[in-house]
């Protein structure tokens, strides 16, 4: 597992800034077409008939309204992308927790609908715990908090000016205090890696997560 590759494998690189919950890619919906109607037999004409009272407006038909599944899990709107400023915040790590249980709620990883899914909610927050409580001790504290989702992998990135460079402690020792923030990052990631701008000081770390079944 690499720790200099700027993005995983099969990775579109950076998704532009969005607002919170933005999507990208939304295609319009398009109504069905009309078939052409057949031609007119011309009749004799008839003596005009009494105007008739207007009619009330129909309600809309069923087939109108936007379809929702049966499961009530939300539907595949592209990659979602999300953003949290922390340079000068204080309690981070529990404001990035709070703000990563948000959008898992609005992307549909939260509420669980079974174990699995429940574990992938967990291990994704404990990442982001992780990625911000290693910027506090060995980068001067994060600067932003960037999460991107769409429906199979979740990315985290957390922006720090630090120089150094994050890797998991080998070899790993359970019993050992400290060193274990990367060791649980390179477990339950998919991939990670550092982003580094030519000429800015600073980084950003970023980890991958599969999303749940």
């Amino acid at each position: 597992m690499s720790t200099t590759r700027p993005y995983s494998p099969g990775d579109r690189g950076p998704e532009p800034s969005g607002a919170s919950g933005a999507s990208e890619g939304e295609a319009p919906v398009v109504g069905a077409a009309t078939g052409a109607a057949a031609p007119s037999v011309p009749t004799a004409p008839t003596a005009p008939s009494a105007p008739s009272a207007p009619s009330a407006p129909s309600a809309p038909s069923a087939s109108s309204a936007p379809a929702v599944p049966a499961d009530g899990a939300p539907q595949a709107r592209g990659r979602q992308v999300r953003r949290l400023r922390l340079e000068g915040e204080s309690g981070v790590v529990p404001l990035a927790r709070d703000f990563t249980r948000q959008a898992l709620y609005a992307w549909g990883w939260l509420p669980a609908a079974g174990a699995d899914q429940q574990a992938a909610a967990e291990d994704v927050l404990l990442v982001v715990s992780e990625l911000v409580t290693n910027a506090c001790l060995h980068a001067e504290g994060p600067d932003e908090l960037r999460l991107a989702c769409d429906n199979k992998v979740i990315r985290l990135e957390v922006s720090d000016r630090g120089a150094g460079q994050p890797s998991p402690r080998t070899p790993h020792r359970a019993g050992r205090p400290g060193g274990h923030g990367m060791f649980i990052v390179q477990r339950l990631c998919l991939d990670w890696g550092v982003v580094r701008a030519p000429g800015t000081p600073g980084k950003t770390v970023w980890a991958e997560l599969g999303a749940p079944a």
